[in-house]
């Protein structure tokens, strides 16, 4: 237990600034309401009942509990693996970021039936979707378990270890 300490403590501390900074926009925006920061970035109260780029928020509510469900197995599955490569830093940073960012979202999914997103960065009139912290810690993750399946000696599906 001892060597997931570490892992578990990055996941929780991803989860607070998650919730922490989308508790201070919700109490400082109103619902849409945009405030610029820089000449590319605004902060923007939105709310997505939908996944990543708003996929399926138009849907008539049964994917709250889909992205509940997919959250939930996840979690577990992430739980598992990190269990399973405790001594694998750049692994586990990855599942760290992803598992903090998960539980970030699906707090956010139980409680209020949709994700607040916030960061919205844009340029010449085009808009990135917003998004949250949990989300940049889900894709850095994502990013690196890209990056650590091209080092020497990564995990192989299938290989016994």
């Amino acid at each position: 237990m001892r060597r997931l300490a570490p892992w578990y403590a990055l996941a929780v501390l991803v989860v607070v600034l998650d919730q922490l900074t989308k508790y201070w926009v919700s109490a400082g925006l109103d619902y849409g309401e945009a405030r610029a920061v820089t000449g590319f970035f605004n902060l923007v109260l939105t709310h997505n009942k939908g996944a990543a780029f708003s996929f399926l928020a138009a849907a008539s509510g049964w994917q709250r509990g889909f992205f509940i469900g997919i959250a939930l197995v996840a979690i577990v599955v992430i739980g598992v693996l990190l269990a399973r490569h405790a001594g694998e830093k750049l692994f586990c940073l990855a599942l760290a970021l992803i598992l903090g960012g998960a539980i970030g979202n699906v707090i956010d999914r139980i409680a209020l039936g949709y994700v607040v997103d916030f960061l919205d960065f844009h340029l010449a009139g085009w808009h990135w979707p917003a998004f949250n912290l949990a989300d940049s810690a889900i894709t850095v993750g994502a990013v690196l378990l890209v990056a650590d399946s091209f080092r020497p000696g990564a995990r192989r599906a299938g290989a016994a270890r």
